[in-house]
């Protein structure tokens, strides 16, 4: 297993039951390929947020960042899914691996050696 830190910004323009949707679809996607989210309760929205620059017409756009606990070639899945999404809604994503120690410190791996 391998712990991973999934950001994704969504349109500002959409609704927050939409953000929860497409986190329980990328939820299931992770978890259909034997991984998981790891703190899914405890998952914080960072919330509506300005850009720095204009992004495909927009100003702000809604974060969100995921924990991930799977497989390395499961994580592949997911970002192709979410490169196909479409970019009006998802605007950015970007899937980073965590240091070993990282993900121990954080509970991701609970102690297990990579």
């Amino acid at each position: 297993m391998r712990a991973y830190e999934l950001m994704i910004i969504f349109d500002g323009d959409l609704s927050e039951e939409a953000v929860s949707g497409y986190l329980s679809n990328i939820t299931s996607t992770v978890e259909s390929e034997d991984g998981k989210v790891v703190n899914l309760l405890n998952t914080e929205p960072w919330g509506r947020r300005k850009f720095s620059y204009r992004i495909n017409h927009k100003w702000e756009g809604f974060y969100v960042v995921l924990e991930i606990a799977t497989q390395a070639s499961n994580i592949d899945s997911s970002d192709r899914i979410l490169r196909l999404a479409d970019r009006s809604e998802i605007v950015r994503h970007k899937i980073i691996r965590l240091p070993d120690d990282e993900a121990v410190k954080r509970g991701l791996l609970e102690g297990e050696t990579v």
